[in-house]
């Protein structure tokens, strides 16, 4: 989303700037390239597991699926959409804001948590891509998965990953824009094979699942798009202070909609004829048997692409959190941490787990309520907020005006920490239960919302410790506006 230089020289291929903000004269960037960028960020066939697991577990009929894939990126891409209007009005990544919002040192637990966190999501795709290769090579060659075939392929998809997300933003745009085309047209093909194939009175067929079971699935399919809330503000700092922040919201929620409507209805089709699909160790190779070779090929090396850059964006913005986090290097240089641990996470997924779909909705879960803490924190700062201190931001010493009282912001520190705990007393996981995971919200799978309404509830109610006002002028945005 850069735009040119100002003297007109050809934009370098490889993003040099880390934390600092972005001056107005390069927010080139234009409101309809999130489109891409939020597809791209959710071309998985993870979500087809997802749509049969609406089905075999929740016991979903088709009609509820349906409401359950409008409804979960609707909720979910909405918060992405509304937390990244923070990314152009102070033209610096999300965990770089959010040192305004908990002050610099206070900063580091939030942050050190989601980046943790980021580890999981990248493991899951990491394993997912290596999968998707091992799917291909089965397809064409006969050749079988092994233990050292394993590590190769997950070699060749996270150096593939690091690579782009080094390079940085121009990278990931270039390579968005491409995918969502080719990804969509092979989409369609999958589709209309599917429709000619499918014994629809057996889907039609299906009763109906309780509201609650759909409620849930409302909560899990959500709980991916929470997970890049944060990063939200990351893919927006290019975009001028004029963007409009409702277009912005819009090509969030599109661009993610019109990926996980199709693929989650698709995979709630698939698993009617196919009951094993949500339970299978290998979340892939299903596509094989499912899809004949002239489309299971071309569609998974597509989609092996789609999760490619999923990791890469994960990876860009794990980047900017480490560097908030004090690493001394430069951001591409900090994506190679999250590479080594999503190398050997991913080998223990794919050799050791014995479920990976019990494992990856796990993950989920617990990911979106480490996230969900700060989310409500970070959204009502920005209700208040008129304009971030760039200054400021990158002083992390006691002469910034972010630095509060011992570097800590209070009042955010306690809702916060809070709003963690509430969280995980809702939860429930294969291997966790909180002691309020049988309530109707606990059992709805809403921990995460109970995590950012507590959060947000706690941060409004706690008084404000306001800091030194920015320097600059004519910059500002009318508080909680969205308008652009």
């Amino acid at each position: 989303m850069p735009a040119e230089p100002a003297d007109g020289a050809a934009e370098t291929a490889i993003e040099t700037r880390g934390l600092e903000p972005v001056p107005d004269s390069e927010r080139g960037g234009r409101v309809r390239e999130l489109v891409p960028t939020w597809v791209a960020a959710n071309i998985s066939v993870l979500l087809l597991t997802m749509g049969a697991g609406l089905v075999i577990f929740n016991k979903l009929n088709i009609w509820q699926v349906l409401v359950v894939a409008v409804a979960a990126p609707v909720v979910s891409y909405g918060i992405v959409g509304l937390i990244s209007i923070a990314g152009k009005r102070g033209g610096a990544p999300g965990m770089a804001l959010s040192r305004a919002v908990f002050g610099q040192r206070g900063n580091l637990f939030p942050g050190a948590l989601i980046w943790v966190a980021r580890w999981g999501w990248e493991t899951i795709n990491a394993v997912s891509g290596a999968y998707a290769v091992l799917t291909v090579l089965d397809l064409l060659f006969g050749v079988r998965s092994s233990t050292p075939l394993i590590v190769v392929t997950l070699l060749f998809f996270v150096g593939c990953t690091f690579v782009v997300s080094g390079l940085g933003i121009n990278a990931l745009r270039v390579c968005s824009t491409w995918s969502t085309y080719l990804f969509g047209a092979f989409s369609v093909l999958v589709l209309g094979y599917l429709v000619v194939t499918t014994d629809w009175s057996a889907v039609f067929g299906k009763p109906a699942g309780s509201s609650a079971m759909m409620i849930a699935g409302i909560g899990t399919i959500a709980a991916g798009g929470i997970s890049w809330v944060p990063s939200g503000p990351d893919f927006t700092r290019y975009l001028p202070r004029t963007a409009s922040s409702k277009g912005m919201v819009g090509a969030t929620i599109g661009g993610a909609g019109v990926v996980v409507l199709p693929m989650v209805l698709m995979g709630a089709v698939m698993a009617v004829g196919t009951p094993d699909l949500a339970t299978a160790q290998d979340p892939v190779s299903f596509i094989g048997e499912l899809l004949p070779t002239w489309i299971a090929v071309p569609y998974l090396l597509i989609a092996l692409v789609g999760m490619l850059l999923i990791n890469s964006m994960s990876m860009y913005s794990a980047g900017f959190t480490a560097q908030t986090l004090g690493i001394k290097v430069p951001r591409a240089a900090a994506v190679s941490v999250n590479a080594v641990i999503s190398l050997v996470f991913g080998f223990l997924l794919m050799v050791v787990a014995t479920s990976f779909f019990g494992s990856f909705i796990s993950f989920l879960t617990l990911l979106a309520v480490a996230f969900s803490a700060w989310i409500g924190v970070f959204g009502v700062d920005m209700l208040r907020r008129t304009a971030y201190d760039g200054p400021a931001l990158l002083d992390t010493t006691r002469t910034s005006a972010y630095w509060y009282k011992g570097g800590f912001a209070w009042q955010a520190m306690t809702a916060w920490a809070l709003a963690l705990v509430a969280g995980l007393l809702f939860t429930k996981v294969d291997w966790f239960a909180g002691p309020l995971a049988s309530t109707w919200i606990g059992e709805n799978g809403l921990g995460w919302a109970a995590g950012i309404l507590t959060s947000a509830a706690l941060y409004a109610a706690l008084p404000r410790t306001a800091p030194a006002e920015p320097a600059a002028t004519g910059e500002r945005e009318p508080a909680g506006s969205l308008s652009s």
